[in-house]
């Protein structure tokens, strides 16, 4: 092993420990080293760093700056052994643009759910349904729903704790009974199917190991085929991430239509979701043409009133 390969297992090594995750920056250092390697080069420099960072030449310029971030990352830890190695600025500068998210009816939340409940195995099928239905009634990301643990998961107290969020801020997700009614059937439904658990998760696949992004979104798709749904605008097929949204925006909506100080309730329902700055929550309004047209109709009445 070269020291540069035994530098990045050092750094993700204390990274994680930390509590980063660092997936993405597990994927990408050591190719990173293969081609400082196919380089040649002694040091890695900044020159070098741009290089590697903007491959692919026909990539996003967002997927840019993120390679860049990581090269960033260990570099910083790199000069402590090798000190003639460069850091390179953060010169790229590109964001992913937002996509109009898709807004599920119930009608089609419940297709989603019918189809689910017709997968084989009866455990997998149970573990899509039951997913679909959380994500839509709570707005959980699908990341933190399938990191649940069965003792994330209380019925008893009607409480969710989200542990593995997605900016490290752990919260707590109240549930009504109709959710716990369902998880609990859930639960006795895998014990009945796995009653030895080979894991601590909540949330199993029909082999019953943790259930995963990847594997969910993959029949995530098949579902919305089967169900028949077509993208809107610049989306060619809605996500499983759009139940958050609508599970948002379907808030927003009921809280305009019955008079309720929106921009009181918002920075609650921004720490419902998990979100660090409420601007992100700000978004949905902007994301939503029924919700501009009930924000804008209640600024009409307020000048109205001050007419």
């Amino acid at each position: 092993m070269t020291a540069r390969r035994a530098a990045v297992d050092d750094y993700l090594a204390i990274r994680r420990r930390l509590g980063f995750e660092l997936v993405r920056a597990g994927r990408l250092l050591p190719d990173l080293v293969g081609y400082l390697e196919q380089e040649g080069a002694e040091h890695l420099t900044t020159e070098l760093a741009l290089a590697w960072a903007t491959l692919p030449a026909d990539a996003h310029p967002a997927w840019w700056r993120q390679r860049l971030g990581i090269v960033r990352g260990f570099a910083r830890h790199l000069q402590s052994v090798d000190p003639q190695s460069e850091v390179p600025p953060d010169v790229l500068r590109a964001h992913w643009p937002r996509v109009t998210p898709y807004l599920y009816a119930p009608a089609e939340i419940v297709a989603l759910m019918d189809g689910a409940r017709g997968l084989a195995p009866p455990l997998r099928a149970a573990t899509c349904e039951t997913v679909i239905g959380l994500m839509a009634v709570s707005g959980l990301r699908l990341g933190e729903t399938v990191a649940l643990d069965r003792a994330d998961v209380d019925l008893d107290a009607g409480i969710l704790h989200v542990r593995r969020a997605k900016n490290g801020t752990p919260r707590e997700v109240p549930l009504d009974d109709s959710t716990i009614r369902a998880l609990g059937d859930y639960g006795r439904l895998r014990d009945r199917h796995r009653p030895e658990p080979a894991t601590r998760a909540f949330f199993v696949s029909g082999r019953g190991r943790r259930a995963t992004c990847g594997t969910f979104q993959a029949t995530f798709r098949k579902l919305v085929r089967m169900a028949g749904l077509e993208g809107r605008g610049e989306r060619c097929r809605p996500r499983p991430h759009d139940l958050r949204h609508t599970f948002a925006v379907t808030t927003l909506l009921d809280w305009y239509r019955a008079g309720i100080d929106v921009d009181a309730r918002l920075p609650l329902l921004s720490r419902y979701l998990g979100h660090v700055h409420p601007g992100a929550t700000y978004w949905y309004l902007q994301a939503t043409p029924e919700l501009l047209a009930l924000a804008g109709q209640r600024l009409e009445d307020v000048l109205r009133g001050l007419s």
